[in-house]
């Protein structure tokens, strides 16, 4: 159970580090606007999707775990 935990606990640390480069910042910074800035959005939304799936499968996460930590990595990504 300790395991569980710590694995838990440096994931949410490492998805932490990793949110400073969400898509909305990195759209910003380039001064995307329009239909650039949704495509980008998109395309970069869809990246941390499978980034955080393959996170979720290398954890062995199943049901509604995979799906919480899903959500919550891929919200984080996109800022």
């Amino acid at each position: 159970m300790r395991t569980i935990i710590l694995a838990l606990a440096l994931t949410f640390a490492a998805t932490a580090a990793n949110a400073q480069a969400t898509c909305a910042a990195d759209a910003a910074s380039k001064k995307l606007a329009g239909a650039a800035k949704a495509s980008f959005l998109k395309k970069c939304e869809g990246d941390a999707k499978s980034s955080c799936d393959k996170q979720a499968a290398d954890k062995k996460l199943a049901g509604a775990a995979k799906n919480s930590f899903t959500t919550k990595c891929v919200k984080d990504a996109a800022g």
